[in-house]
């Protein structure tokens, strides 16, 4: 052992998750029905740790309360984060027991970050000469590294590696590990909600930081720079500073690195066993015992639970984890001649240990042999290996082919354009045959790669990505998660090939043909093995049916949209951008003047502070855990309808926001070399069966404000040959919800054609149709929708001008006129307590793995999606259904028209103009007989020379 004494500090959260995300397609639960699976996987990385570097001190760090210094300065810090999962809050008291039982320090302090908690403990620790190492996965701490203090970084592909000066030099590009706080300023992190410098992502961050050195160097030298990106950098400047004091660890809280109080000692065994029993974590126990035995232990036993080791579970941050793999084990307080290497820990197949033949095919003869070979075959999996990621200007590097499992081809095309069309031309039959079934890995992205070369896939299709979704909805779906899960197999990863994103970044036509092949049809066998596994499960799920019907189908119609884009006024837009400023400005005179002071609106302590100390508009006014005053929308909302300063603050809010999300963002996202903008439609991201939209996210752009909806009138239509078409389906999961339940009341009005909630009003209030008045309407439409959510008396309250006993009296008055609905309510939440799912019209699946949940908050949660999923999920598969029946017709009848957009519950039609009489009657039938339900489908048809007149 070196003379120089060894520090590990353990990010405990980032191990937490790493654990419980390993075990998210199969979690364990124990016969208390506790879901252990965070403990376990904490439990499994920490011991993996101790084994390998047997340290000499050792802590543990923790969150609490959040960072209340960077929330002060920037509310939105961190507010994008997902609800800490029901069984990670379990853990966290067990994680503390068996920590102070293993006689492991606990460090946290309210109001910090484990990140800035490690951070002053490592320099403190490297002041009395200690070398620390850093164990967490994340980027940020690079930018601790000195001389004594290391990221220790569990990876891919199982083990750690340990990241000194060297290696954050060769990762970030940078000169010293100070400049990470200037990268992560410029780039910003999504993950923690930081904004970062507008349009500057990685390969920017190091450009920049290669030429100016720093943030402040940079954005003291903007003129230096050129375009669009010197005006964005120029009006950016304090929000570059923001970034950059968000992203920078601190080193001075208040906590105090003992050297004697962070030695690893022997544990308590006789507690940590009786924890361990309690939580029936058997081998884990005989895992831990070894690992602390006084006695040299050799034996080998399984890793924890029978499932492969966490260095291999977490390392590679897997869902599902292979049985009865053996895991190498010592005694931390024997000889280091009596343990076994750490090597023998189970690993997954790779290419290297799995035997298998892929071939690369040479031009001429070879080629026509290989076709000829290919065209025999009944079911083929494909990939294309492309240039980049955009599909409209990917170009075509090579093909891989695979149709017997361990066996496959790689056909590589020529950089010349004439010559990769004329290759193509010779697949074209291959693709173009209706009798060979094609698979593949999101195959909607090659589909839209080989249209440029104008090749149509034809065919039965076979999406693994789209059969694991409907499979496992709430898991990843990416090909390496699902190779690792359901084969136990480590594919090759694309960073061997050609190196992590940056300027060193190779083109996948620098690789070399042999790294390519064997890399290339990988791809092909592990998806043709994973299509076999998935077959079956679909079968199992009884979910074929929507895979061949509705999912695979659909595929075909979204590239076909996606391909086709929209038209975008940008003039228009330009002008709005300068309405906005405008409107902004004037909202900020204003709230300076109802304030009596200027300030920054954007700062929540000061914010705070002129509403609730200087103004006193509240009594007792809310404060957030770190003790300042608490200004989030829902409760300046809540005030808003009796305080003008907090409906402009909320104004003001508002139009910010739509500014930089949609009317200055969307110029950005022309694609230069159609013109257009081409969203890309998930269909893989909502549990529900939602389709999603990125870039640009055409389904969130606001309907409920005029300045909102001022964003719809920028998207035109083709050229003045054109219009647009918008068909809306009227009121669609009210009339699904209303025919499953079988609510006859509420059937009856839907088949009368009356307006659904002057009906609901009419009966609630128990006055005549013609005489329900405008706010008895609203309220009922509030509860109306409200239902399908689960809206509470508190929550109608806050969305009308009802008490909340006033509310509490609507709601139990809604339900005793429509008792089927209740009813309905009762039976769907029993049947997801009993079964763990719910499932739409069509059998699509929700899974809800919290519906037993012993927490009421969480259960009330899933009780509600209980209800809200097969109404939305529903909604969903009809209009879906719609989308294929009118594709397949516009394709019949050569139509001019094309479909552009969906969404939610309304599609975008670029028409021709001499066939649009013929192409709303074809709409409207579609759409209103896509499915048959008790109660009719309704469709809205509006046409107009902007999205806005439209719809």
């Amino acid at each position: 052992m070196s003379e120089q004494k060894r520090l590990f500090l353990v990010d405990a959260y980032a191990l937490i998750f790493r654990g419980y995300y390993a075990f998210i397609k199969n979690p364990r639960i124990n016969s208390k029905g506790t879901d252990t699976s965070a403990i376990m996987g904490f439990m499994n990385s920490l011991l993996d740790v101790i084994k390998r570097e047997r340290p000499d001190h050792l802590a543990v760090c923790f969150d609490k309360g959040g960072s209340a210094d960077r929330v002060e300065i920037f509310e939105a810090y961190k507010a994008n984060r997902d609800e800490t999962p029901e069984a990670i809050k379990i853990a966290i008291p067990y994680i503390h027991d068996i920590l102070k039982a293993m006689h492991i320090p606990i460090m946290v302090k309210e109001g910090f970050e484990a990140d800035d908690v490690i951070g002053t403990l490592s320099k403190q620790a490297e002041k009395e000469g200690y070398k620390t190492f850093m164990v967490t996965p994340d980027k940020d701490f690079a930018q601790l590294v000195s001389e004594n203090i290391f990221m220790y970084r569990p990876v891919f592909g199982g083990g750690y590696e340990t990241w000194g000066i060297p290696e954050v030099q060769k990762k970030f590009e940078v000169t010293d590990p100070l400049q990470v706080i200037d990268f992560l300023g410029m780039m910003g992190d999504s993950s923690d909600n930081i904004p970062g410098l507008p349009g500057v992502g990685e390969k920017t961050a190091k450009k920049f930081l290669a030429q100016y050195g720093s943030m402040e160097n940079l954005l003291a030298n903007t003129h230096e720079l050129k375009g669009k990106m010197k005006e964005k950098i120029e009006g950016a400047k304090e929000l570059g500073m923001l970034s950059k004091k968000l992203a920078t660890i601190m080193l001075d809280v208040p906590v105090t690195f003992d050297a004697k109080d962070f030695e690893l000692d022997q544990p308590d065994i006789p507690k940590v066993t009786d924890i361990f029993e309690e939580l029936e974590f058997r081998q884990l126990l005989t895992n831990f015992q070894k690992t602390f035995a006084v006695a040299p232990e050799t034996n080998t036993v399984e890793s924890s639970e029978g499932t492969a080791s966490t260095k291999e579970s977490l390392a590679k941050d897997i869902k599902k984890t292979s049985p009865n793999a053996g895991a190498g084990q010592f005694s931390l307080f024997g000889s280091p001649d009596d343990t076994q290497e750490t090597e023998e820990y189970s690993s997954r197949k790779t290419a290297e240990t799995t035997s298998h033949f892929y071939q690369s095919v040479a031009s001429g003869m070879a080629t026509k042999l290989f076709i000829k070979n290919l065209m025999n075959q009944t079911s083929v999996c494909f990939d294309t290996e492309t240039t980049g990621l955009n599909p409209l200007t990917a170009q075509l590097v090579g093909m891989s082919f695979s149709w017997e499992v361990g066996k496959g081809f790689y056909l590589p095309f020529p950089e010349d354009k004439d010559e990769a069309q004329a290759l193509i031309e010779q697949l074209r039959p291959f693709f173009e045959s209706d009798t060979i079934q094609k698979i593949g890995q999101n195959l909607k992205y090659d589909i839209k790669v080989l249209a440029k070369y104008n090749i149509t896939v034809k065919g039965k299709l076979f999406d693994t990505m789209l059969a694991h979704y409907l499979i496992n909805p709430d898991m990843r779906h990416n090909m390496d998660v699902l190779a690792e899960t359901y084969l136990n197999y480590s594919p090759i990863s694309i960073e061997t090939l050609i190196g992590k994103k940056g300027k060193n970044q190779l083109s996948m036509r620098d690789v070399s043909l042999e790294k390519l092949t064997e890399y290339a049809v990988e791809d092909a066998d592990i998806t043709l093995q994973l299509k076999e596994h998935f077959e079956k499960e679909l079968g199992e799920a009884n979910t074929q049916k929507l895979f061949d019907d509705i999912e695979i189908p659909l595929l075909r119609v979204l590239a076909a949209m996606e391909l086709e884009g929209i038209n975008l006024d940008e003039k228009f837009l330009n002008s709005l951008s300068e309405q906005l400023n405008a409107d902004i400005q004037s909202l900020e005179s204003q709230i300076f003047t109802q304030a009596g002071e200027e300030f920054n609106i954007a700062s929540p302590k000061q914010l705070g502070d002129i509403l609730f100390d200087k103004l006193k508009l509240v009594d007792k006014p809310k404060k957030t855990k770190t003790g300042q005053y608490a200004t989030s929308e829902d409760i300046l909302s809540y005030l808003a309808k009796d305080h003008d300063i907090i409906k402009h603050i909320l104004e003001y809010r508002g139009l910010a926001k739509l500014k930089s999300t949609y009317v200055d963002a969307l110029p950005n996202q022309v694609e230069p070399t159609t013109g257009r903008v081409h969203t890309d439609y998930m269909q893989t991201v909502a549990a529900t069966g939602r389709l999603s939209s990125n870039n640009p996210n055409l389904q969130n752009i606001p309907i409920r404000t005029e300045r909102g909806r001022q964003v719809r009138k920028a998207f035109v239509p083709r050229d003045e040959n054109y219009t647009l078409l918008a068909a809306d389906y009227s009121q669609i999961e009210l009339r699904i919800i209303a025919a499953l339940s079988e609510e006859e009341t509420m059937i009856k009005a839907f088949k009368n054609g009356e307006d659904i909630h002057a009906s609901t009003a009419s009966k609630v209030f128990n006055v005549p149709l013609e005489e329900v008045t405008r706010e008895q309407r609203s309220n009922a439409k509030t509860v109306n929708f409200g239902i399908i959510y689960g809206v509470s008396a508190f929550g109608l309250s806050n969305q009308t001008d009802l008490t909340r006993s006033e509310s509490k009296d609507l709601i139990d008055t809604y339900y005793a006129t429509y008792p089927k609905l209740r009813a309905y309510i009762s039976t769907q939440i029993d049947f997801a307590r009993d079964h763990g799912y719910v499932q739409t019209v069509l059998g699509r699946r929700r899974y809800l793995k919290d519906i037993n949940s012993r927490n009421a908050v969480v259960r009330g949660a899933a009780e509600r999606n209980a209800v809200n999923a097969p109404i939305q999920g529903s909604a969903a598969d009809i209009i879906k259904i719609a989308m294929i029946n009118i594709y397949n017709k516009l394709q019949e009848g050569n139509y001019k028209t094309k479909m552009l957009l969906q969404v939610h519950d309304e599609l975008v039609f670029d028409v021709y103009k001499p066939e649009l009489e013929t192409i709303k009657t074809l709409v409207k039938t579609e759409m209103e007989n896509a499915y048959k339900l008790d109660v009719p489908l309704d469709v809205d048809l509006g046409t107009g020379n902007n999205w806005l007149e439209a719809h």
